[in-house]
């Protein structure tokens, strides 16, 4: 009897050993002296809500470790799960804790680590990223792979890796991009924002990273957390920005909180299958349907993309300390928030206010993929009367792109087209508190590639980039749009092509300019010349926009402040144009030299000019 005594106590003891180790903590670690000093906990292990007894609450809580008090313990329909209310004593000390909770054998222990916080108080990361700033976005795993090791992690669902395919892995990593910062830096990018890097562990298309499989971890097959906290050293010890991807609206299909779900409402359920409409009107459109509503903000954005129910609290309070662990953890600086029409929007302002909360002069744009600047500005800061009010800083601009800059040089020339539509899109700015926050761009990672829009003309790709480095808003360019990559979308591996010069043995490397022809060199000399006389150009920074009403496809437009006036002008007609300074003296007045930005050659403002058709101007104004 004494020995099966024995033997069950042992059992039992493995059993409570075997499962503390196995316990899942979300967040993983947290830190004192955050301004809210609270945090939830999602404790995630087999069984593990039967492991906690019961703890008789008192108004003040418990507490349960020094300089930490137990709120309320909350149970869902899983017992994999439980989720702990916590506070943070605003005197508690770094270190690690255990939690306990039951008593002899049947006591379960949580080891919990809080951390000191990141030095800098707000100015060495959560720095924002403004209209000062020009945005590098690339994509890990086509930029360059700069650890091989990594190529192929045991253990995940895809190991694919073929650089012949459109779809499959190619290996590029977090190295890659570390390795790779000078030339960024050199080709006057101040920020570098990449595709997601969080875990994303599906058995396909796992190169884009935008179907998170587990929140708190870094994909391995990039270099992990190792990698991502390096990486934003090396972009930060160079006085440089970095934006992390943010996806709230959905997770990927093998996420543990699709497998495993801490309770039936964590997704939004329907009966059957039920994709989004992906219509943005009716969440703003006084006659809208309820059902189309609903259909909009609750319906799957793929299959393999399951949509998180933000309206559950405790969703809500998952992904918003996720975010703040993110800038936390990694010192990221601007936030650019996926599909950001699609979430719950109350859910999105409570969670930019959290994070503002915390960073002051953190700065975030979502992707507000619309058709109509009354559209987009609804989802930001704006100054239109409607009963829903977003406190979103900024947004990707799809309309300077599709009703801007690319009509402007792809429309001939009329009342409503060609140019006139960049100059509309522009007068419609009322409708944004600040239109400068806003994302400004020529393609990106799911828009056929600026050199094949323009139909591989060379002068209007570089037409783009003059209007892109001088445009209000702040600039960003997709990776290798510097040496004319091309590709359509549809299939969008297309436009997700290899940098050259990213891999051993490429025959071209654009990183050192090796194989580059001269169209891709003057094109990445352009880029590099502008952008780095823009780092310090207050007037393109951060100066205000004039605009004149295009005559006969000639568009001309000023950025300036108290210390510098610069000129732009556009010709996108397919004939030479005289330009008369005095036609612009609102602006001219006072200034008797114009020095090209890109030739450094001086013009007198008291004469006339000739500007080539399909031809950018860019001038500074002297005195």
């Amino acid at each position: 009897m004494i020995r099966k005594l024995f033997y069950f106590l042992l059992f039992t003891f493995c059993i409570f050993k075997l499962s503390a180790q196995n316990i899942e903590v979300y967040p993983t670690h947290w830190w004192i002296g955050m301004k809210n000093p609270n945090l939830q906990l999602m404790i995630r292990s087999t069984n593990i809500a039967e492991k906690i007894p019961m703890i008789k609450m008192t108004a003040a809580g418990v507490e349960i470790a020094d300089g930490i008090t137990l709120k309320q313990i909350e149970r869902v329909e899983n017992p994999n799960y439980i989720f702990l209310d916590l506070v943070i004593d605003k005197d508690a000390k770094a270190g690690k804790r255990v939690f306990n909770f039951g008593t002899s054998s049947n006591k379960i222990s949580i080891d919990y680590e809080l951390n000191e916080r990141r030095k800098g108080n707000g100015t060495l990361y959560a720095q924002g990223v403004t209209s000062s700033d020009f945005i590098y976005l690339l994509m890990p795993d086509r930029f360059s792979n700069g650890d091989t090791t990594n190529d192929h992690v045991s253990g995940m669902r895809d190991q694919s890796l073929n650089r012949d395919s459109i779809f499959l892995r190619h290996g590029g990593d977090l190295q890659g991009v570390i390795n790779h910062l000078d030339y960024l830096k050199n080709l006057g990018v101040t920020t570098l924002w990449m595709t997601p890097v969080i875990e994303n562990d599906m058995p396909n298309r796992t190169e884009h990273g935008y179907a998170f499989t587990n929140h708190y971890k870094i994909d391995p097959r990039i270099g992990g957390e190792k990698a991502y906290l390096q990486l934003s050293d090396e972009v930060h010890k160079r006085g440089m920005k970095l934006i992390q991807d943010a996806v709230y609206n959905h997770i990927g299909l093998y996420n543990f909180l699709v497998q495993d779900p801490p309770s039936k409402d964590w997704l939004h359920q329907w009966p059957q299958f039920t994709q989004t409409n992906y219509k943005d009107q009716p969440l703003f459109d006084p006659h809208a349907a309820r059902s189309d509503i609903k259909k909009m903000s609750d319906g799957w954005f793929t299959q393999q993309m399951p949509d998180l129910n933000q309206s559950n609290p405790l969703v809500a309070n998952f992904l918003i300390q996720h975010a703040i662990y993110s800038v936390e953890e990694f010192g990221v600086d601007g936030w650019r928030i996926d599909t950001y029409i699609y979430n719950d929007l109350n859910f999105m302002n409570r969670c930019n206010k959290a994070l503002t909360d915390e960073y002051p002069h953190i700065t975030m744009f979502g992707e507000v993929w619309v058709h109509g600047t009354a559209n987009e500005a609804y989802f930001a800061q704006n100054n239109i009367n409607t009963k829903f009010k977003s406190n979103l800083q900024g947004v990707t601009d799809f309309q300077c792109l599709f009703y801007g800059i690319q009509p402007a040089l792809m429309e001939p020339f009329g009342w409503t087209n060609g140019v006139n539509k960049l100059y509309e899109t522009l007068s419609n700015d009322f409708l944004y508190v600040d239109p400068t926050r806003n994302a400004i761009f020529l393609d990106n990672h799911d828009l056929s590639r600026w050199y094949s829009v323009v139909d591989s003309n060379l002068q209007k790709d570089k037409m783009g980039f003059e209007w892109l480095l001088t445009e209000r808003g702040v600039p960003e360019m997709y990776y290798g749009d510097e040496v004319l990559m091309g590709g359509v979308t549809n299939p969008d591996g297309w436009v997700r092509l290899d940098f050259p010069g990213g891999w051993n043995g490429d025959s071209v490397n654009a990183f050192t300019g090796k194989g580059l022809t001269q169209d891709q060199l003057s094109v990445q000399s352009l880029i590099k010349t502008l952008a780095n006389f823009r780092k310090n150009s207050s007037a393109l920074k951060t100066g205000k926009l004039m605009q004149y009403i295009p005559v006969d496809g000639l568009y001309v437009y000023f950025r300036y402040d108290e210390k510098q006036t610069i000129m732009c002008i556009m010709n996108t007609s397919d004939k030479q144009q005289t330009v008369d300074f005095s036609k612009y003296a609102e602006r001219t007045n006072g200034f008797s030299t114009a020095i090209d930005v890109l030739n450094n050659k001086s013009y007198n403002t008291s004469s006339t000019i000739t500007i080539d058709s399909t031809h950018s101007l860019i001038f500074e104004l002297k005195k």
